[in-house]
C-alpha cells in the first residue's frame, strides 16, 4: 500500500503574477519550485503534470455563492461532500453544529481506519488547548473536530518532545517562548519535514494541519509572508529528503484563497493549490477537480 502524507497549507490559493500583492510569485521555494518542473505555483500556470508532481488548480467555490470560509472548506475536503451547498453557506472559520454533525459523519479518517489503515494527525496541542476546549470555552477547527470524532488522539507536547508530533511553528520557537514550554527542542524547518518523514513511515496516512499560513494572510505583510513561505519550502526539503517517492504520495492542499493576495484583507475566490508528488500522483491528481475530490482520490490511493 502506498503511504499518504497530506500537508494542509490553511488559506493558500492560486493567485496572480504580481509581485507586489502576491507572495508566492516572489518567495524563496526552490524545492517547491523544482518539484513542480521549475514552475512557480501561479494562477497563469494552470494545471502542471509533471513526472515528478503535478499542480492542480482547485475549485474551493463548490457552486456557492460568497467566498470560501476554513470550517465548510476543510469539511468538504475531508468528507467529500459538498458542505457549503448542504448548509447553504459558506461558514467559518469554527464548524457550527450541522457542520460538527457531517464531520462525525463519515471522513477521510473514519473511512481510512475503517479499511484497516493506520491514521496519524500529526499536530500537536499545548495543554492549555485542551483545558479550553474541555471548559467549553473553545471549538475545535473542522479538521481536529473530524480527527477526534474518528478516534484518533491529538497530540501533545510530549509527543512534541519525543518527535513524535509537529507544531504550526515547524520549529517549535511558539512553545518554548510563549507559552511555557522552555524545554521544548527547538528544531529547524528542514528538521520538521524530517520529523513528518518518521511519523509516515509507520502509518499509511498522516496528516498535518497547518493553519500558519491563513493567520499571515490575513495580515497583509509581505515580509511576513516571504519568510513563512521560505520556511515551509525548507520543511518540504526535509519531508522530500527523508521519505521513498516510490512508496509515498504526498500531498500538499488548501481550503480557500487569502496568502496569495495580501492587498485584501480576507480570503479569496481563488482555486486552491494542490500539489501532488510521488507515488501514484499522476493517478490522484487527475482526480481532483475541486475540494470535494480529494478524500475520494485519497481513499482510492489507499486501495480504499
Amino acid at each position: 500500500m502506498t503511504r499518504v502524507v497530506v500537508v494542509f497549507l490553511d488559506g493558500v490559493g492560486l493567485g496572480s503574477d504580481d509581485p507586489a500583492v502576491n507572495p508566492l510569485a516572489t518567495a524563496e521555494m526552490p524545492a517547491l519550485i523544482d518539484v513542480l518542473g521549475g514552475v512557480r505555483p501561479l494562477g497563469s500556470a494552470g494545471r502542471i503534470s509533471g513526472t515528478l508532481a503535478s499542480l492542480v488548480p482547485t475549485d474551493a467555490s463548490l457552486g456557492v455563492p460568497g467566498k470560501p470560509q476554513s470550517a465548510s472548506g476543510q469539511a468538504a475536503l475531508v468528507t467529500g461532500r459538498n458542505v457549503p451547498e448542504m448548509i447553504g453557506e459558506h461558514y467559518g472559520p469554527r464548524p457550527n453544529q450541522p457542520i460538527r454533525a457531517i464531520l462525525e459523519g463519515e471522513t477521510l479518517f473514519s473511512r481510512a481506519l475503517a479499511g484497516g489503515a493506520s491514521v496519524a494527525f500529526a499536530n500537536a496541542y499545548p495543554q492549555g488547548y485542551f483545558d479550553a476546549v474541555n471548559r467549553g470555552k473553545r471549538l475545535h477547527g473542522a479538521i481536529p473536530h473530524a480527527v477526534q470524532a474518528a478516534g484518533i488522539r491529538l497530540r501533545t507536547a510530549d509527543d512534541l518532545r519525543i518527535e513524535h508530533a509537529l507544531s504550526v511553528d515547524l520549529t517549535n520557537a511558539g512553545w518554548r517562548n510563549g507559552m511555557g514550554y522552555g524545554d521544548m527542542p527547538q528544531w529547524t524547518a528542514f528538521h520538521a519535514g524530517q520529523v513528518l518523514a518518521g511519523l509516515s513511515a509507520t502509518h499509511d496516512l498522516i496528516f498535518f494541519d497547518n493553519w500558519a499560513t491563513d493567520v499571515v494572510g490575513h495580515h497583509n505583510d509581505m515580509a511576513e509572508a516571504l519568510t513563512l513561505l521560505a520556511d515551509l519550502d525548507q520543511f518540504l526539503q526535509g519531508l522530500l529528503a527523508a521519505v521513498d517517492l516510490e512508496r509515498t504520495l504526498i500531498v500538499i492542499t488548501s481550503d480557500h484563497g487569502n496568502l496569495e493576495d495580501i492587498s485584501v484583507r480576507g480570503h479569496t475566490l481563488n482555486p486552491v493549490a494542490t500539489v501532488v508528488i510521488g507515488a501514484g500522483q499522476q493517478a490522484v491528481a487527475d482526480q481532483i477537480n475541486s475540494l470535494t475530490d480529494i478524500t475520494p482520490a485519497l481513499l482510492a490511493q489507499l486501495q480504499l
